[in-house]
C-alpha cells in the first residue's frame, strides 16, 4: 500500500492549482456541463497517475504514455465518456473494461456506488490500486484478467465503460448490461468512434457520438 507520505498529492511547479484550474476551464470550453463530472476531476491529483518524468504534463488536455503500449487518457475524454454514462441517472455497478493507469476508475469511484475494473496487464493493474488506495477509493474492486469477457460473476451491471477499442462490441459485454443500462465504447480499427448502447426489453439501441482514438482492446493476459 502506498502512504501518503511517499507521494505529493497536491503537485508542485506545473502540477499547481493554476495549472488544473485551466484544464477545468478548457472541459466546459469544450462543452462538458456536468458539474459533478468536473468536479471529481477537479478533485482528483492526475499527476500521481503518471510517471514522474511526464507529471509536468499532467494537467495538459492529452493523453500520454503509461508503459506497456498503454495511454491514460484525455481528460475531456475521460469527462465526455463519464457524462454520457452518467447521464440517465445515479448508477449504482458499473463495470470498467482496462483499468489502465486507474485515472479514469478514480473518476467513476466518485460518482458511482461501485466500480469493478478489469485489466489484462497486471503490472498495470498492481499500480492502480496503490493509486486507488492512496486517494481511499475503497468502492472499487479490480481483477486481472482479459477484458472483453468483462466480469459475468457481478453483473449485471447499470453501466459499462470500455476504455480501449475493440472492432466489434463484445457480445458479452452486452450481456452483462442490465436492462436499462447503458455501455459507453470506442469501436473501430483504424477510424474509431465513440458509440453510447442502451440495452431495452426490445434489444439495444446504439447511438454515435463523435470520432475517436483509443488504443486497441487485446485479449490475453500478460503478468
Amino acid at each position: 500500500m502506498v502512504g501518503a507520505g511517499s507521494m505529493n498529492l497536491s503537485g508542485i511547479g506545473m502540477t499547481s492549482q493554476r495549472t488544473r484550474d485551466r484544464l477545468i476551464q478548457r472541459l466546459y470550453d469544450q462543452g462538458i456541463t456536468d458539474h459533478r463530472v468536473v468536479d471529481q476531476i477537479r478533485s482528483i491529483p492526475r499527476h500521481i497517475f503518471i510517471d514522474e518524468a511526464l507529471s509536468h504534463r499532467a494537467y495538459e488536455d492529452t493523453a500520454l504514455p503509461i508503459g506497456h503500449g498503454q495511454t491514460i487518457s484525455q481528460p475531456f475524454i475521460v469527462a465526455r465518456m463519464t457524462e454520457v454514462l452518467l447521464a440517465s441517472g445515479p448508477l449504482e455497478r458499473v463495470l470498467e473494461v482496462g483499468t489502465g493507469s486507474g485515472y479514469q476508475t478514480a473518476v467513476l469511484a466518485g460518482l458511482v456506488g461501485k466500480v469493478f475494473t478489469v485489466e489484462r496487464i497486471l503490472p498495470l493493474q498492481q499500480k492502480a490500486r496503490q493509486k486507488l488506495r492512496l486517494l481511499k477509493a475503497f468502492n472499487v474492486r479490480f481483477r486481472h484478467s482479459d477484458g472483453g469477457m468483462g466480469w459475468s460473476e457481478e453483473g449485471p451491471f447499470d453501466g459499462i465503460i470500455v476504455t480501449a477499442a475493440p472492432e466489434n462490441i463484445p457480445e458479452e459485454l452486452i450481456d452483462q448490461l442490465a436492462i436499462g443500462g447503458r455501455m459507453v465504447i470506442p469501436v473501430g480499427g483504424r477510424e474509431q468512434g465513440l458509440y453510447i448502447l442502451t440495452r431495452t426489453e426490445a434489444g439495444v439501441e446504439k447511438q454515435f457520438l463523435e470520432a475517436v482514438r483509443f488504443v486497441p482492446l487485446l485479449s490475453g493476459v500478460i503478468r
